[in-house]
């Protein structure tokens, strides 16, 4: 998880209130200081039978045996916002696991390596911020036949309070038009794995019912009918490609994913849209110590989408749906260098654009953004990084609460 902007506030929510909380728990980290492997996690489920609190085999503090061998063993996940648009805030998420039967499980992937298969979460979680933004809600992630069949959903109560910032030009500067949006979100997906391979394949329902209203009530002349449309709903096809070592804080491999969603009234739209994302990770060991890792991630819109699904720089350091148009595209690399085997410190920057109302891509511009952390592994069988981000960018600077990757 990360706390931080709600730049990403939609999908973060559609993705199941799990993915914020705990979906992206298993980190992969360094054994004597090298990145560690799937292979590494596995083989720790023997051995460290301590209880929540106590050390593992190198005596350091460790939540491994609480998490995965006590009933009712849950992480308390601590969500802090710091973010100019939404305030300071915070909340509180609780993620419940369960292992497979028989202990902490890997595949082997078309190349050979082994992939971790992760235990089914369920979490729960509520916040609040400053500005009297509050969002509510509950997911799950399971998988199915050794990971043959994967089901990921969520369902959160919102009321989002944020800004949206006109495109502006030469006569007319760009302003911020208050907004709020009050409702219900939901995403529920069911992905196949094609024979024993790398490839799965997804289906999804995405469901919003907003009501939008706005700080200055003539600022709603602004937009049309159709990006004003309160309910959503759609049907969505994904197909990735997954050879990294572990899910959500790889140490080798590639993730390639190719999203797409259709938005229509047959299904209980209030307006037809169709959005894609395409976005490409990829992980590198270099030496014993350094995971280098990159990252391209695409996405666009067509039809009359509401204003607030609009795709959006993703990145942080960069505010709350800051930028957002018809298309949009990041760039961004990160480095891993393990000073210990609990300790590690991250470096990253990336640099993002988006186009398509006014203007085209080669009339946008750059917005760049770069940050350091640090990070500590709490839970040594799961390899569960936890640490903190500090980030800056064009107007912003900001910090972030991490469990596993930053990115998904």
């Amino acid at each position: 998880m990360r706390t931080r902007r709600f730049s990403g506030l939609y999908r973060w929510l559609c993705a199941a209130t799990l993915m914020v909380l705990a979906g992206r728990v298993f980190a992969q980290v360094p054994q004597d200081n090298e990145p560690v492997t799937t292979d590494d996690a596995v083989t720790l489920n023997d051995g460290d039978d301590r209880d929540a609190g106590e050390g593992g085999e190198d005596g350091a503090f460790d939540m491994s045996s609480w998490l995965l061998e006590h009933k009712g063993g849950f992480l308390p996940v601590p969500i802090i916002v710091t973010d100019p648009t939404l305030g300071e805030g915070g909340g509180l998420g609780l993620a419940f696991f369960r292992p497979p039967a028989g202990g902490l499980k890997s595949r082997t992937d078309a190349e050979g390596n082994a992939q971790m298969i992760m235990p089914d979460i369920y979490a729960v979680m509520a916040m609040r911020t400053s500005n009297g933004s509050e969002v509510y809600g509950a997911g799950a992630q399971l998988h199915f036949k050794e990971d043959s069949w994967r089901y990921s959903g969520g369902i959160a109560k919102t009321s989002i309070n944020l800004g949206f910032h006109t495109p502006g030009d030469i006569l007319l500067p760009s302003r911020e038009i208050g907004y709020n949006t009050d409702g219900v979100v939901s995403l529920q997906k069911v992905s196949r794995r094609i024979g024993g391979n790398d490839i799965l394949v997804g289906l999804a329902w995405i469901y919003m019912d907003m009501d939008v209203s706005f700080d200055v009530d003539d600022d709603r002349l602004f937009f049309d009918d159709g990006q004003l449309a309160s309910t959503s709903s759609g049907i969505g096809l994904s197909i990735e490609y997954d050879t990294r070592d572990n899910s959500f804080t790889p140490s080798r491999g590639w993730l390639g994913m190719l999203e797409a969603n259709a938005y229509d009234d047959f299904i209980g739209s209030d307006s037809d849209f169709q959005s894609y994302r395409t976005h490409v990770y990829g992980y590198m060991p270099i030496g014993e110590r350094v995971v280098l890792g990159g990252r391209v991630d695409i996405r666009w819109a067509n039809g009359d989408i509401p204003f607030y699904r609009l795709p959006y720089i993703d990145l942080r350091g960069i505010g709350a749906a800051r930028y957002q148009d018809r298309r949009a595209a990041v760039l961004e690399t990160e480095v891993r260098y393990n000073l210990t085997p609990r300790w590690a410190l991250v470096g990253f920057a990336g640099a993002g654009r988006t186009w398509g109302r006014h203007n085209s891509f080669g009339d946008g511009s750059d917005k760049v953004a770069k940050g350091t952390g640090f990070r500590y592994l709490l839970a040594r069988k799961l390899g569960l990084y936890v640490g903190v981000d500090y980030a800056w960018g064009p107007e912003d600077e900001t910090f972030y609460l991490q469990i596993g990757s930053a990115w998904r």
